[in-house]
C-alpha cells in the first residue's frame, strides 16, 4: 500500500504531485510547486568493494592566497584515516623534512609572490581581529592584487598597503571602521595606511564616498549601553543635520557620537552621557562633541 506522504496534494488541483530531482510537479496541472537547483548528494560513486578515500583532494579557489590555493603541502601526519599508516624513522623522516624545506622555498619563485604572501597574511590577521567577514577578507586581497598589479608599492609599505586595502574595503561596502580602529590592530600607523588609501584611491578609481554618520550608531550605542529609543532619537538628529548640509568638513564618527550624547540627554528616563564618554567610544576630542551639539542648537533642535 503507498503511502499519502509520498504523494502530496497540488495546492491549485489537488492532483497528486510528483517528485523528481529537482521540482516537484503536479501530475495533473503541470503546476511546479517546489524545485531545488541544488544536487546535495555526494560527488563521487559509492561501491561495496571500494575502500578509497572519497573525501575532496583541496580547497576551492580563493583570492585571499597568492597561488589562488592551488599550491599542495607535504603535511606532517604518520599516515591516513584508511588504514593503518607508517611511521617515518630515521632516514625516510630526514629526507621528507628536506623535501618540505624546499617544497616550501618554491612555493614563492618571485619577489612579487613573497609581496603578495605577506600582505595576504596581514590582511588575513587584521580581518580576524577585527571580527571581518571572509567576503571583507576576499575584497581586500584582491584590492591588495590589484595595487601591485599597478605597480603602486614603490616607496610605500606593504603594511599600509594591507591596512589601507582592508579600510578601503569597508567604506565601498559603507562598513563603519575607522583608521584608528584598523591602526591599533595592524602593524602601519595612521600615516602609512592614508598615504597608500590615497594611492588606491587615485591610482584605481574606487567607488568610495562620505561616510554616513548613521551607520556609527547601532556600535556605539551598544558600547554606551543607550536604549535603542536614544539610538532612534540620535538618528533623526543626524537626519537634521543632513538636510541642513552641516556635516561637511567634520568626522563622521564624532558626529554620531555627538547625536548619540545630545540625543541622551534630552529625557531623564534614558540613560545620561558625558561629552567624555561619547568622545572616547568616537576617538574624538570632547570639544567635538560639544561642537556638533551647539551646532543641533543652532538649527532648533529641542
Amino acid at each position: 500500500m503507498e503511502n499519502a506522504e509520498s504523494f502530496p496534494v497540488c495546492p491549485e488541483c489537488s492532483g497528486r504531485v510528483r517528485r523528481t530531482e529537482t521540482e516537484n510537479v503536479c501530475e495533473d496541472c503541470g503546476l511546479v510547486c517546489d524545485e531545488d537547483a541544488i544536487d546535495r548528494g555526494p560527488e563521487w560513486r559509492s561501491f561495496d568493494d571500494d575502500d578509497t578515500d572519497p573525501r575532496r583532494t583541496g580547497a576551492p579557489l580563493t583570492r585571499s592566497r597568492h597561488d589562488r590555493g592551488l599550491s599542495t603541502e607535504i603535511g606532517y601526519g604518520t599516515g591516513t584515516d584508511f588504514g593503518s599508516g607508517t611511521r617515518l624513522t630515521g632516514r625516510k623522516r630526514r629526507q621528507i623534512v628536506r623535501l618540505r624545506r624546499e617544497h616550501n622555498r618554491a612555493r614563492i619563485a618571485t619577489k612579487a609572490d613573497r609581496n603578495q604572501a605577506y600582505g595576504f597574511t596581514e590582511i588575513k590577521r587584521i580581518t580576524a581581529r577585527l571580527s571581518l567577514d571572509e567576503s571583507i577578507r576576499e575584497q581586500a586581497c584582491a584590492l591588495f592584487d590589484s595595487a601591485q598589479s599597478e605597480g603602486l608599492f614603490q616607496g610605500r609599505s606593504l603594511e599600509g598597503f594591507a591596512a589601507a586595502a582592508i579600510y578601503a574595503t569597508c567604506r565601498t561596502r559603507s562598513i563603519p571602521r575607522t583608521i584608528d580602529e584598523i591602526t591599533t590592530v595592524a602593524r602601519a600607523d595612521a600615516d602609512e595606511l592614508t598615504a597608500a588609501y590615497d594611492a588606491l584611491n587615485r591610482d584605481l578609481g574606487l567607488p568610495t564616498g562620505p561616510i554616513d554618520p548613521a551607520q556609527y550608531l547601532p556600535r556605539y550605542a551598544s558600547e554606551l549601553d543607550l536604549e535603542p529609543a536614544v539610538e532612534r532619537r540620535a538618528r533623526e538628529h543626524v537626519e537634521t543635520l543632513l538636510e541642513a548640509r552641516a556635516i561637511g568638513g567634520r568626522n563622521p564618527s564624532g558626529v554620531a557620537a555627538a547625536c548619540l550624547y545630545r540625543a541622551a540627554n534630552e529625557r531623564e528616563a534614558w540613560s545620561s552621557v558625558t561629552q567624555a564618554a561619547a568622545a572616547e567610544v568616537a576617538d574624538v576630542a570632547p570639544v567635538t562633541i560639544r561642537s556638533t551639539a551647539t551646532t543641533l542648537t543652532e538649527l532648533g533642535v529641542d
